[in-house]
């Protein structure tokens, strides 16, 4: 293999793939980067045995094509540190290449790419999207929050995808608290679903850029396959069945509070730093057009409360939250007002942007609440 590419061209390219590149690995191929020169294209590869990602990078000059898999820590740490300007690389002796810059040279060892794992992408069952990539961004970072990290229930630790011929909901829960996203512009010709683990979805989140207009997903009962300009991420799907969300979205909750978004936030801030570090409970004590916000913590004989307006139509009620949870929901919402329905102190709050328009029926929250 014989190339001459920009070096930060070749920088921007690795680091587009480097977070498949496992910290350890039982397997240390998986520690470098697969490269593939074909012509004018350089393909650079990252896999973890979970999620592989997979960018091009156009070269000035492609001299000798060739599959080598290089050491992806090693690489980077000398590009970084490389100004930008046209670099070599090409193998020489047997598993080992130079990269030649203006003035320098550095050599490496290279492996036989024939080592590299077989990626296993999707099979003839499978199904594909067009998916808006900002509704995507937007999607994941509204639900990934609130999924859960209990080994022991695995559906839990993902985002479902669920489609319809209505639209495409995005449902992340951790049995307390769950929060639907929804978009119209992705509709499915017949129901169908699967569920993204959460860190490839973050990764998503992170390198999908402004520039980019859709992403293309093919998927089947095992794998997804998210395509976006030069770069291609696939990753192995969550196999189980997901709970039945919709039963669990409240209906009918008729005690209904409006209040802004950061008032209320700023509120349950200051008053849960008197909350029991072990439980982070407060109390909402709801009247009309009122409510107290307190928590208090016995051990260390420290309480706090706060009483701020807001429109309030229903029963008198108290109720308790877990209030971390509540500052999630509150931080993740994105509207100037919300809105929470509430039935009882025992049953499931209903939380929703306030703001008139879609973005109302784009997102919910629901929050189970706690014993006070």
């Amino acid at each position: 293999m014989k190339l001459i590419i920009s070096s930060s061209e070749l920088l921007k390219g690795t680091m587009a793939v480097s977070k498949a590149i496992p910290a350890k690995s039982s397997l240390p191929i998986l520690e470098n980067f697969l490269f593939d020169l074909q012509g004018s294209t350089l393909e650079i590869t990252a896999f973890d045995q979970e999620l592989a990602l997979r960018t091009k990078v156009e070269v000035e000059s492609g001299v000798e094509d060739g599959r080598i898999a290089v050491p992806a820590r090693h690489l980077m740490d000398l590009l970084k540190e490389l100004p930008d300007q046209p670099i070599t690389i090409q193998t020489v002796k047997e598993n080992y290449f130079e990269c030649l810059w203006m003035g320098g040279e550095s050599t490496l060892p290279y492996f036989n790419a024939d080592e590299y794992p077989q990626i296993t992408t999707t099979d003839e069952t499978a199904v594909s999207i067009s998916f808006p990539a900002q509704a995507l961004v937007d999607g994941i970072a509204s639900t990934i929050y609130a999924t859960d990290d209990d080994e022991m229930r695995p559906v839990m630790n993902g985002i479902l995808f669920d489609m319809t011929e209505a639209g495409t909901t995005l449902v992340a829960s951790d049995s307390r608290k769950l929060i639907c996203y929804t978009t119209t512009d992705v509709k499915a010709e017949q129901q169908s679903s699967f569920i993204l683990h959460k860190k490839p979805a973050a990764i998503l989140r992170s390198i999908i850029g402004k520039e980019v207009e859709d992403v293309q997903i093919t998927y089947d009962a095992k794998n997804a396959v998210f395509t976006f300009g030069k770069t291609m991420v696939v990753c192995r799907l969550i196999v189980g069945r997901y709970p039945k969300y919709r039963d669990v979205i409240p209906q009918n909750n008729s005690n209904v509070l409006k209040i802004d978004r950061l008032q209320l936030l700023n509120c349950v801030k200051r008053v849960s730093v008197c909350s029991n570090k072990a439980s982070n409970s407060i109390k909402f004590d709801l009247k009309s057009n009122n409510l107290e916000v307190s928590a208090q913590d016995l051990g260390f004989s420290i309480a706090a409360h706060e009483t701020t307006k807001c429109q309030y139509d229903g029963e008198e009620l108290q109720i308790g939250f877990k209030s971390t949870f509540l500052v999630e929901i509150l931080n993740n919402l994105g509207s100037s007002e919300i809105v929470i329905k509430f039935a009882d102190s025992r049953r499931a709050a209903l939380l929703l942007p306030g703001d008139e328009g879609e973005q109302n029926e784009k997102i919910c929250a629901i929050l189970m609440p706690i014993q006070i």
